[in-house]
């Protein structure tokens, strides 16, 4: 055992050095850095139980341990100087507590740079309702929004109130002016703060998560009385997203949701990361704008077509299935036929539809 406990700093420089999105530091294993996607080792002795309760003391807000404590998890932001800053998620496994590391940062991309359609700049730009970016954790919906922001940022004279756990990208001021609230720095959560929001002359909310029936239904208040929300759930596609809203609430009160959420949404951009034939990620994206009938079929599912029918037969509103997204990605030559089907809704639909576009597959 080393008489000296590891410093999590040094290994906070390597992602940088790296160019790594995430460090994992967990006990009886090397660090590992995730570089595109893939985890790597990185050259520093095996971890200890000394070792991590070290770096855990290192980086964890005083408010926070006694949570650390009792339940052992804690979501927190780090920030080092001349290095960058980290949203951190501690946890123990086994006994013995663990970290992941994730390098976020000042500013954004622009929607063009990550490559996601102009259809979701169209979405950023709504004046009202309800806009949800979804996707598995690690799929890019934080980027997708802080890029949102940035272009309401941009163009806009508004007021935007974020309300994040943590802050992971910060904004500076252009023609909006944003003001980023971070869960049990700034407010004692989600929906205190959306309620508190509503007195602050908001015309943009972001929510950074809604966890919640209290959070989703101030989220829906919100876009009712005539503000722009954008938000995000853990969900694969527009289908489950709908169906994951409507199940945070009890039957009886289903149907009147249903109905609130076919007026307010205004669209649902779902991700995925796929890997790209120069080892780099790109997002593949179904985009679902509401229109009259995405709006029927959320109110009564059984008497109208799947939404994902809908999607894929929207291409005049700029919708757009996950397999229409990779089939252009193929033909355009930025990922492989493997990779698109590795990632594909419907892999055998989307041979054929490759096949049908001269593709040899």
């Amino acid at each position: 055992m080393n008489a000296t406990p590891q410093s999590v700093i040094p290994l906070l420089h390597a992602v940088v050095k790296a160019e790594a999105s995430d460090l994992h530091v967990k006990v009886g294993s090397a660090p590992r850095v995730r570089v595109d996607g893939r985890l790597r080792r990185l050259q520093v002795p095996v971890l200890t139980p000394m070792d991590t309760d070290h770096m855990l003391s290192q980086v964890l807000p005083s408010d926070l341990v006694d949570q650390f404590e009792r339940t052992h998890e804690a979501d927190f932001a780090y920030s080092v100087a001349g290095v960058g800053r980290f949203r951190v998620n501690a946890y123990q496994a086994r006994g013995t507590t663990a970290m992941v590391f994730r390098l976020v940062g000042m500013g954004t991309s622009s929607l063009a740079e990550l490559g996601v359609p102009s259809i979701v700049g169209d979405l950023a730009l709504e004046p009202r309702g309800l806009v949800l970016v979804t996707g598995p954790t690690g799929a890019g919906k934080t980027t997708t929004l802080a890029a949102m922001v940035d272009l309401i940022n941009s163009h806009r004279e508004v007021n935007i109130i974020t309300i994040e756990d943590p802050i992971e990208v910060l904004h500076d001021d252009k023609k909006a002016i944003i003001s980023q609230r971070e869960v049990r720095q700034d407010t004692k959560d989600f929906s205190t703060a959306l309620r508190a929001a509503m007195r602050q002359d908001p015309d943009v909310i972001l929510v950074g998560e809604m966890r919640d029936i209290e959070t989703v239904r101030a989220a829906l208040q919100a876009a009712e009385t005539g503000h722009l929300v954008l938000s995000t759930l853990h969900t694969i596609d527009a289908q489950e997203t709908v169906n994951r809203i409507i199940d945070f609430f009890p039957p009886y009160e289903q149907l009147q949701i249903r109905t609130a959420l076919s007026q307010m949404l205004r669209g649902i951009v779902s991700q995925r990361l796929v890997r790209t034939v120069d080892d780099n990620r790109c997002p593949s994206v179904e985009v679902m704008v509401n229109t009259g009938r995405t709006a029927e079929a959320i109110v009564s599912p059984l008497e109208n077509p799947p939404l994902a029918d809908l999607i894929a037969e929207g291409g005049y509103y700029k919708m757009q299935t996950f397999d229409q997204h990779l089939c252009e990605l193929v033909v355009s030559g930025r990922i492989t036929y493997d990779e698109a089907i590795s990632s594909s809704s419907n892999p055998q639909d989307l041979t054929l539809s490759l096949r049908g576009l001269g593709v040899e597959v």
